[in-house]
């Protein structure tokens, strides 16, 4: 019955998909592209832009080079990071080396952007007129982005913040601000930390498909030796990668600004191809237990309600 519900939920989405031109600054329409569909990758983080700053990555390289995978302690030396984060990296570090340190991923929380992108092995991407929807594999959570929409003049913060989005040619553009700080407040695996002024922008775009190939398996390589793939592979029922690499890839580059955490704004890629198979269902259990293990951490709950 579930798997019904889900098939003729999806299957409503896709018969609203946005196809209408738009316009672009110069004033000539061009087509919104097709960014719809089930997308993966097989590994985390995000992957460096050439010419930005280099985000935070792990601490620890192996004699080849690659980066060490467990403990997962973040560069606490990075020069991005501001004297409060750096310090708030080293006290989470001290936890990765004994532990696995909380995050809403394995704490069953709401992941804040740009940390979802930066976790989640699978995406589907549903777009619409007025707001064009992103679910992750894992939770099925959902984001809502309202297009050619404004932000609130007073926004309260949430888990999720306020997103808004348009198209700039074959771009989809997204801003995000407004996002609850706190005990998770942060925007990698390592908890790289951000504050109430963090803003995310993302900027959407199909490339060619034997590019988002290389640029995927580029971002193994600084993980694993050469001629070893990612362990995590069909992570959570998600269908292998597409291997046609003459289908377009999908990636977003994705920029952080945050005064308070870094030192100046920095960019960085994710990098989608295609999957196969269908959406599978996969529900965070909330034992906390199986992520977090030898620590008592309670199941979340609120005192008050958020309305």
């Amino acid at each position: 019955m579930r798997e019904h519900r889900f098939k003729l939920f999806r299957t409503l989405f896709i018969a609203t998909v946005l196809t209408a031109p738009t316009f672009t600054s110069a004033g000539q329409t061009a087509a919104i592209p097709d960014f719809s569909g089930i997308w993966g990758r097989n590994w985390f983080q995000f992957e460096p832009k050439p010419g930005s700053p280099i985000p935070v990555g792990a601490k620890v390289l192996h004699t080849d080079g690659t980066m060490q995978l467990v403990p997962n302690v973040g560069d606490d030396r990075n020069p991005l990071l501001t004297a409060r984060a750096a310090e708030a990296l080293r006290k989470r570090n001290e936890i990765s080396m004994n532990d696995a340190a909380p995050d809403p991923h394995n704490q069953c929380r709401p992941e804040p952007t740009p940390f979802t992108l930066a976790t989640q092995f699978g995406v589907q991407i549903f777009q619409q007129k007025n707001e064009v929807l992103i679910v992750s594999v894992a939770d099925q959570s959902v984001r809502h982005i309202r297009m050619n929409a404004s932000h609130p003049a007073h926004l309260v913060p949430t888990w999720q913040g306020d997103s808004v989005g348009h198209y700039e040619g074959g771009v989809l553009v997204i801003d995000t601000i407004g996002q609850k700080t706190g005990a998770f407040a942060v925007v990698d695996l390592y908890g790289t930390p951000f504050s109430e002024k963090l803003r995310v922008t993302e900027r959407y775009r199909l490339i060619d498909g034997a590019a988002a190939r290389d640029a995927q398996q580029q971002n193994e390589a600084r993980y694993f030796p050469p001629g070893v793939s990612s362990p995590l592979t069909n992570e959570y029922g998600r269908g292998n990668i597409d291997p046609d690499s003459s289908k377009p890839g999908l990636q977003v580059e994705v920029t952080v600004e945050d005064p308070e955490m870094f030192t100046k704004p920095w960019s960085g890629y994710v990098t989608y191809r295609h999957v196969l198979g269908d959406w599978p269902e996969a529900i965070c259990a909330e034992n906390t237990h199986e992520f977090y293990a030898n620590r008592e951490t309670a199941v979340p709950q609120a005192a008050t309600p958020d309305f």
